[in-house]
């Protein structure tokens, strides 16, 4: 494990902008390109892939451990980091893992207006719900956008359904989503913003969305030490499959367990999946 980073080369001049989600929510952004030279012009950038990270719920683009990510990401592709609705400097409110998927897919179309002919997905806890739904719906048919259309999808940590209350943390989520002493606790000392209305109608389940990816390559990290989604959760999003499973001894949950060697195979298996 390498937490200061050492050896790593350094990703170039990182851009932030503020995207604007299809339903009019302006979502903030950091573009961070790869740090590693092309191989044609002896220079960073351009490369064929980037990385669009997608947060856990409470997280946001400044979080340590998102901009930790980047980091290791930035050694393989270029990197898109972003604060989902209701996170950090972006808008409105947070739907909890609902109508986020459109924050991710502006990200995405972002990638590929930035001239990124390939784009991967990784998305932590909440984020990997988005990323899973948001690979299923692009590829539903001539309903996806083919700019915000994703070429390989990793879920770390992810819910395989919704509504789950069998770990007293995710009890306690759901207090804090669902009450409004919860969603003021939540602004007041988490940051983060959470909408009062219910889901209507309830979204596509993780489960369900996974066999709906195909072909687009499919990876599931679940670690076995998750005190949010027992590894079950992981077991069942791979067994809706076709999709790859890596089970992580001793991990515990999104993107603050991840170590620098699992975000290397991440980088690695996003990098290289995207382009085959």
């Amino acid at each position: 494990m390498n937490p200061a980073g050492e050896g790593r080369a350094k990703p170039g001049p990182v851009v932030r902008t503020t995207l604007r989600t299809a339903d009019g929510v302006p979502i903030e952004a950091v573009h961070v390109p790869c740090a590693v030279p092309s191989r044609d012009s002896g220079t960073p950038g351009p490369h064929p892939v980037a990385i669009v990270v997608a947060h856990g719920f409470t997280g946001s683009a400044d979080r340590p451990a998102v901009r930790r990510a980047a980091t290791a990401f930035a050694q393989r592709a270029g990197v898109i980091t972003f604060s989902f609705r209701g996170h950090g400097r972006s808008g409105g409110r947070s739907t909890v893992g609902d109508r986020e998927v459109l924050d991710l897919d502006a990200a995405v179309a972002w990638a590929r207006a930035l001239g990124y002919p390939r784009v991967a997905t990784v998305g932590f806890s909440m984020g990997g719900s988005v990323v899973l739904r948001h690979a299923a719906l692009g590829a539903a048919g001539p309903g996806g956008r083919t700019e915000a259309r994703t070429d390989a999808v990793a879920a770390v940590s992810a819910p395989a359904r919704w509504y789950y209350r069998g770990t007293a943390p995710m009890r306690r989520l759901h207090w804090v989503v669902t009450t409004p002493a919860g969603r003021l606790v939540a602004r007041a000392g988490l940051g983060t913003r959470i909408s009062g209305a219910r889901w209507s109608p309830v979204p596509l389940a993780p489960y369900e969305a996974v066999p709906l990816i195909a072909p687009t390559p499919v990876l599931v990290v679940h670690g076995d030490r998750d005190p949010y989604f027992p590894l079950d959760h992981g077991h069942m999003l791979a067994a809706a499959g076709p999709a790859e499973l890596w089970v992580e001894r001793g991990m515990g949950h999104a993107e603050n367990a991840v170590d620098d060697d699992l975000l290397a195979r991440l980088a690695d298996w996003l990098a290289v999946t995207a382009v085959r």
